[in-house]
């Protein structure tokens, strides 16, 4: 094969040489002797750690297939936060709040934060061990550690997920503007596609740009309710005469029983709000995880990103609902009433509700201005991420080809375009009939999060196994204590809530078949896409330990060229300090 002057300048990493010669010479017993091991095996194992400048090669002749390094790490870091905070937080937590009363919303945000930070821990110790195109989403990790029937599944899995989640957003923009006129929500739809596919067909540095000065607006929002909520505690707001406390947890209460009295009813409350928090940090982590191989450093900045995204993404939840519980009863008759309408904008949202009860006028506006930023800004960010796992799923041919491509800038336009035309059902919330299918669509594309969460757990688990096995434990760029103890927890954890999502209509007189398949499809989908992919590929098999090692150790010498020609940003003075630590 001949070699050209780029790959003659990668070189093998020093414990990719380590782990080839180990594997020759001091090969551990497997339950035979030494003599009895493969020698064509071996020497093929050995062939396929030691010839980096090959898999080089394919890495230089796929040049149109590669995504650009464009995203810095402030980037990544507003890119992460603001897809999480939406019209979930905004929103969406008042049905919470009316069903489940202010604890069990704020206890919820609590235990769902913990376990978003164990998968975002998983994510990222498998993401910085290979930051390269094509080996960065859920699909391709699940593909290199399980086998390709998981894998498969996994990705349709995600593809679908995100891409039903972009129209849900965008429809959400066009009922926010609705807050100040009745126009027709189709004309605000089309106007809000078109902005959101154009920015995601830009060179990338353009999206990390906008997204990161929208959810500037979003994290000002934020902060600013959750001062607001202090003020109005301690009763300066217009219409308050003495100190509100927490009036609402005592009047009418902390817990709102679900479904049956009594402490059960208390239990089932903080259940069914643990199940509804769970939309608002919904593929947050596989967005974020997906930018490592368009991130400038990824080795350095992906851990950065993932600890402060988490803790920050804790802190505006637990506060932000501790906020609304003070601000709003559960039994508000604002509240209520906006629910029973159907309301999806600022009428809906229970901090303008509580804004409204103390006398604020002007405030609903603005909130509702900065709720519109935030549900465009998630609509682009799950748009980005669905098409990036299409492209990875190209790459390692998965899907046709077409949808590895790239263009000059390194924007995978076919993956965008084919991810873009789910926009469209957005229209589907124009008619009355027609919005009741897409709720049902986009309920199911949640729990789609769900299914991935745990099989993001497994290909942890598997991982860490297989890093064992190479003897690269003290290589990896980014680890942290717990984990493997704790992978098992969560998968445990979002087993059971995926299986018990729809419990209500498993209750007495609430049985409807339009929620248990809103419910329960995804699992079964996910069952389909397992089986079919099985039988096509003809395997159930995990792949084994030395196949994945012999796979991966290249890419990992790949990884840590690129890492070398990284210069780290050193602040020069305290301004430029206090920069570096926020963004």
């Amino acid at each position: 094969m001949v070699k050209t002057p780029q790959m003659q300048e990668l070189p093998l990493s020093p414990y990719a040489s380590k782990v080839a010669i180990d594997n020759s010479h001091s090969r551990p017993n497997y339950g035979h002797s030494a003599d009895s091991w493969n020698n064509e095996k071996s020497a093929y194992q050995v062939d396929q750690i030691i010839d980096v400048e090959d898999a080089s090669m394919e890495l230089i002749e796929g040049q149109e297939h590669q995504v650009a390094r464009k995203l810095k790490s402030r980037h990544i870091q507003l890119i992460a936060l603001g897809g999480a905070i939406g019209t979930g937080l905004f929103i969406g937590s008042g049905g919470a709040l009316s069903v489940c009363g202010p604890a069990p919303l704020l206890i919820s945000y609590m235990i769902m934060s913990f376990f978003v930070w164990c998968i975002m821990n998983f994510l990222t110790e498998m993401v910085c061990m290979m930051p390269i195109s094509g080996e960065t989403s859920m699909f391709a990790m699940t593909g290199t550690y399980l086998n390709k029937p998981l894998s498969f599944m996994c990705g349709i899995n995600l593809f679908y997920a995100m891409s039903m989640i972009a129209p849900s957003e965008i429809t959400a923009t066009a009922i926010l503007i609705q807050y100040w006129t009745d126009a027709n929500s189709a004309i605000f739809i089309s106007i809000f596609i078109v902005v959101t596919v154009s920015l995601t067909m830009l060179p990338v540095h353009f999206f990390g740009e906008s997204e990161f000065w929208v959810s500037i607006i979003k994290l000002f929002c934020i902060t600013g309710l959750v001062i607001l909520g202090i003020v109005i505690f301690f009763g300066g707001a217009p219409n308050q005469d003495k100190v509100l406390g927490f009036h609402y947890w005592k009047h009418p209460g902390a817990f709102n029983p679900h479904l049956v009295p009594g402490n059960t009813g208390k239990f089932l409350a903080c259940w069914t709000a643990i199940i509804k928090s769970g939309f608002s940090y919904v593929l947050v982590p596989e967005v974020v995880v997906s930018c490592a191989a368009e991130a400038k450093d990824p080795r350095r900045n992906m851990p950065r990103v993932a600890q402060r995204f988490v803790y920050r993404l804790a802190l505006f939840y637990v506060c932000g609902s501790l906020t609304i519980g003070i601000m709003v009863g559960y039994d508000n008759s604002r509240l209520l009433n906006a629910i029973a309408a159907g309301e999806s904008n600022a009428a809906a949202s229970p901090f303008v509700i509580g804004i409204q009860e103390v006398g604020i006028r002007v405030l609903p506006h603005i909130i509702n201005a900065c709720i519109l930023t935030s549900a465009y800004s998630c609509g682009t960010s799950v748009l980005y991420g669905a098409s990036r796992v299409l492209h990875s799923m190209a790459v390692n041919g998965a899907v046709p080809k077409i949808f590895a491509t790239t263009n000059r800038f390194g924007t995978p336009y076919y993956s965008t375009a084919a991810a873009s035309v789910f926009c469209l059902l957005a229209y589907l919330n124009c008619s009355d009939s027609s919005s009741v299918v897409f709720t049902w669509l986009s309920n199911i594309a949640t729990i789609s999060g769900f299914v991935d969460w745990m099989l993001v757990c497994v290909v942890y688990l598997r991982f860490r196994k297989v890093i064992e096995h190479a003897n690269l434990t003290d290589k990896m760029p980014f680890r942290k204590r717990f984990m493997k103890p704790l992978a098992y927890l969560s998968c445990g954890f979002f087993a059971i809530l995926s299986l018990t999502n729809g419990y209500a209509v498993f209750v007495a007189d609430n049985w409807n078949v339009s929620d248990f398949f809103a419910c329960y499809t995804t699992l079964g989908l996910a069952a389909v896409l397992y089986i079919g992919a099985a039988i096509y590929y003809k395997t159930i098999k995990l792949r084994d330990l030395d196949e994945v090692a012999a796979e991966i150790i290249p890419k990992i010498a790949m990884a840590d060229e690129e890492e070398k020609g990284e210069v780290p940003i050193v602040p020069k003075n305290w301004l430029e300090k206090v920069w570096y630590f926020l963004v």
